[in-house]
């Protein structure tokens, strides 16, 4: 018989807090200080060229446990009023043995509200492909010699493509998107000498969510927002989120995430537990040009006898394009 890498416990722990075949679409606890990795309408609003990394690595001291590492960058073209961006993302995954690598680009059309072009509607539309990898040579034999289970990396590659919508002012933000279009709903793995592999599967994703700012002082200022999350397979996932920015330097805050039950019960995984967990968060503005983030989570599932939390770190740039004069500050 064949034995996976050091995978047992996540597994057991998977069972626990949710399917590993709902809501298995990362999301970053820092998504709000970079939307671009959940609408692609988001490109441009900086006003320049944006560059943004971040790395996660989820459930500290599981074996195994999932990571992911991504980066994107977007920019303005040279068409009147701003009207136009373009965007590029890369995404690593990773789940003990099971990979996945996502490269795509988008095209964001910014139509401007009024005559600063502080308020905008944009809509934006994205491909690429998705590569599922399994790693073999991080698979063991508990036989000698089972042929059973991969001893080099198997892989297949899938198209994607994604589609948004993105409305802002100096105040608030709402934002509206579908990932994972061309992703289809069968089981995806990889046959090997008549053994089936079950991989990390996607699903199309609807993603719904707003936020704003509150002046509370000269000097201080809160962030409120929220996103909603469903593949319409389980619990609909929901982000709640609260921020302090202190002297336009610090983002200090946290939010909630949770599992929420709002779909018709009826052919779908609605008897898993609740997802949840809580996140502090802290957004340093080193620099005009350059934020620093870290976000540490806490699970409140089940989940939290097996591990001790989730780490973020997270680093953006940012060129403004030249000749264009900053109408507002860019709190979103």
């Amino acid at each position: 018989m064949a034995k996976h890498y050091p995978v047992c416990l996540l597994l057991l722990a998977m069972l626990l807090c949710e399917s590993a075949r709902a809501q298995q679409d990362v999301q970053f606890s820092q998504y709000v200080f970079n939307m671009l990795n959940v609408n692609t309408a988001y490109a441009g609003y900086r006003g320049g060229t944006s560059f943004n990394a971040i790395y996660r690595r989820q459930w500290e001291g599981i074996p195994g446990s999932p990571k992911s590492a991504g980066a994107s960058i977007d920019w303005l073209t040279p068409a009147a009023e701003d009207r136009m961006a373009l965007s590029a993302n890369f995404l690593h995954e990773e789940l003990g043995p099971q990979k996945t690598l996502s490269v795509g680009a988008g095209y964001t059309y910014r139509i401007p509200l009024d005559a600063s072009g502080a308020r905008r509607l944009c809509f934006g539309i994205g491909g690429g492909f998705t590569q599922y990898r399994l790693d073999g040579t991080l698979l063991t034999y508990v036989d000698e010699h089972d042929n059973s289970i991969p001893v080099t990396n198997a892989s297949h590659i899938e198209p994607d493509a994604n589609f948004g919508v993105y409305y802002y002012t100096p105040k608030w933000y709402a934002t509206a998107s579908i990932r994972n279009l061309l992703q289809t709903t069968g089981v995806k793995g990889f046959n090997w000498n008549d053994e089936y592999f079950r991989t990390l599967e996607r699903n199309p994703h609807l993603y719904l969510g707003a936020g704003t700012v509150i002046s509370l002082a000269e000097n201080f200022k809160l962030k409120p927002s929220f996103l909603w999350k469903d593949d319409f397979k389980g619990p609909s996932n929901v982000d709640l989120s609260c921020f302090l920015n202190i002297h336009e330097l610090v983002w200090i805050g946290g939010s909630y995430r949770t599992g929420i039950r709002i779909w018709d019960a009826s052919g779908k995984n609605m008897d898993l537990t609740n997802r949840d967990a809580a996140s502090a968060m802290v957004e340093f503005m080193a620099a005009k040009w350059l934020r620093v983030g870290y976000a540490y989570d806490f699970t409140t599932s089940g989940l939290r006898n097996y591990q001790s939390g989730s780490h973020e770190i997270s680093i953006s740039l940012f060129m403004p394009k030249k000749g264009v004069r900053e109408v507002s500050p860019r709190y979103f």
